[in-house]
């Protein structure tokens, strides 16, 4: 086999990195894995999310969701935990600043 063919058959890190905040996002984008993969197990393919997310590649697209194929169970405990935090922020902000009789008094302002 030719190297040059050879060497496009090496595999590939996937266009990943994480935040300081522990966030894994879209390489060169400030899109998160939860939001391609949120899409992607919603229901939209590729070229969608690459519709609604102008910043990203079609190509890290494909590559982002292969990773998740790959790596499923890994990769959803990751969703998990983000979800599991994304819960606890919004306790702790209702807890501070109760929504109930928001839209109440949102009527009953003078405009």
């Amino acid at each position: 086999m030719p190297v040059a063919i050879i060497e496009t058959l090496m595999p590939e890190t996937p266009p990943l990195y994480s935040t300081d905040e522990g966030v894994v996002r879209i390489l060169g984008t400030r899109v998160s894995l939860d939001t391609v993969l949120g899409a992607f197990l919603s229901g939209s393919t590729a070229e969608q999310i690459a519709y609604k997310y102008p910043s990203l590649k079609l190509v890290d697209i494909y590559a982002v969701i292969t990773y998740y194929l790959r790596h499923r169970q890994a990769v959803e405990s990751y969703l998990a935990q983000r979800h599991q935090e994304a819960e606890s922020i919004r306790q702790e902000v209702e807890e501070r600043f109760s929504p109930a009789g928001v839209r109440e008094r949102l009527l009953n302002r003078e405009v």
